[in-house]
């Protein structure tokens, strides 16, 4: 690891540390890039096929056939990343990835069947490198541990951003190009910021010896229990999605429900800022129950909005903890997952979260519609318990030291 500049690891004085890090505010900007499309492909995705055959069930299925393949392979990509190295496995991602977002492309264009939509939606899925995960083994791999809360903590900022300016960014490219420029810009996207990471020497992880069963992240007990952990954060973060767009709908104010989802994710960059700004003594697994269970009872008042002024301050308050406890399990995995399987680990949490997403906004978006936008909050409530239950429950084995690596021969940089 490059070694920081000494200086106070509190305040957030521990940002401009960061950055001086050689090769750190390189990571962050070819990192951003790469990480854009994760907030453009399935809006892109809906406006092409809606506006090309004016289905949108079609688009759904496309857009949902793309986020699964994604989430089921990306651990195995993980897993290669960490074997064969990630500079490799970006390198034949990438235009694989392209070649699937040009082909899914053509097909919508076409106004192909929609098996042969799905079929591609798939192939681009299921070649979209974890990106987030990837760059989360990427800064412990650059960075001394007492930077490295610091460094999730922007992480986590920047993803705020990117789902912030991401749609935007399509619905700019989309009314003024072409409805397929959206999705012509993930490819871009993906593809530059690909190209740049895996060229990005300093931050490389050191890839593993051929793994054996021991090696795996999946079979580390307290990645298992983080894992499920961060389905149920998930499931409370659709769930509030859900929420914010009844709630809006309920007014008769459509665009109200954009607004309260940006207020959810200020308040989430804002907790993140100072979550990462503090030298925190208190141990990491304490402090993943501690957020976990701010994030659940910020999720309680939504229930019982009156206004939309209330509803409104209400949603940043909810969001506060959102940050602070994915930097905690993020924090976590890496002093739990072996060394030379930290891509398989983040990789996992990335889908655990995503599976804990589609089905929080499936059950809020039912009970919504049958209820109305407090059914939907008690909804993500529930999966903000399962969260903070499997965190205290499973404290054991979140705190047991990383399993010690095998001593090995010929470990390429």
């Amino acid at each position: 690891m490059s070694g920081a500049t000494a200086g106070s690891n509190s305040g957030f004085r521990s940002y401009s540390r960061l950055l001086r890090v050689p090769g750190a505010a390189a990571l962050v900007s070819w990192g951003m890039a790469g990480r854009f499309p994760i907030a453009m492909r399935s809006i892109s995705i809906l406006i092409l096929i809606s506006a090309v055959t004016g289905s949108l069930g079609d688009a759904g299925a496309v857009s949902a056939a793309m986020l699964v393949a994604q989430g089921v392979v990306c651990p195995a990509i993980g897993r290669l990343a960490d074997r064969f190295s990630q500079r490799r496995v970006l390198l034949i991602a990438c235009p694989a990835h392209a070649l699937g977002i040009a082909l899914l492309v053509v097909s919508i264009m076409l106004r192909a069947p929609l098996w042969l939509m799905i079929l591609a939606a798939v192939a681009a899925g299921c070649t979209a490198v974890s990106f987030g995960s990837f760059m989360l083994a990427r800064w412990a791999a650059l960075v001394d541990r007492d930077l490295l809360r610091t460094a999730y903590a922007v992480e986590s900022m920047l993803e705020e951003i990117i789902f912030l300016l991401g749609p935007l960014l399509v619905a700019v490219l989309v009314s003024a190009v072409h409805p397929a420029a959206g999705l012509v810009a993930c490819g871009v996207l993906t593809a530059t910021g690909s190209i740049a990471v895996a060229l990005h020497r300093r931050s490389e992880p050191v890839p593993g010896p051929t793994a054996g069963r021991a090696e795996r992240a999946i079979a580390v007990p307290g990645v298992r229990v983080l894992m499920v952990s961060y389905a149920g954060m998930g499931f409370l973060l659709g769930a509030v999605d859900v929420t914010m767009i009844a709630f809006a709908r309920e007014r008769s104010v459509p665009w109200l429900g954009g607004v309260l989802l940006s207020l959810t994710a200020a308040g989430s960059f804002t907790g993140g800022a100072v979550y990462g700004a503090v030298d925190w003594r208190l141990p990491q697994a304490r402090l993943l129950s501690i957020t976990t269970g701010l994030l659940t009872l910020g999720a309680v008042p939504l229930a019982f909005a009156g206004s939309s002024f209330v509803m409104a301050f209400l949603a940043v308050a909810a969001g506060i903890a959102i940050a602070p406890a994915l930097i905690a399990g993020t924090t976590l995995l890496e002093s739990l997952a072996p060394k030379g399987a930290l891509s398989e680990g983040f990789s996992w949490l990335t889908s655990a979260g995503a599976v804990g997403i589609a089905l929080g906004t499936a059950v809020g978006g039912r009970l919504a519609g049958a209820g109305g936008s407090g059914h939907a909050a008690w909804t993500a409530v529930g999966g903000g318990i399962v969260a903070l239950g499997l965190s205290i429950a499973g404290q054991p084995a979140l705190r047991r030291r990383r399993p010690a690596p095998e001593p090995a021969s010929g470990m390429t940089a």
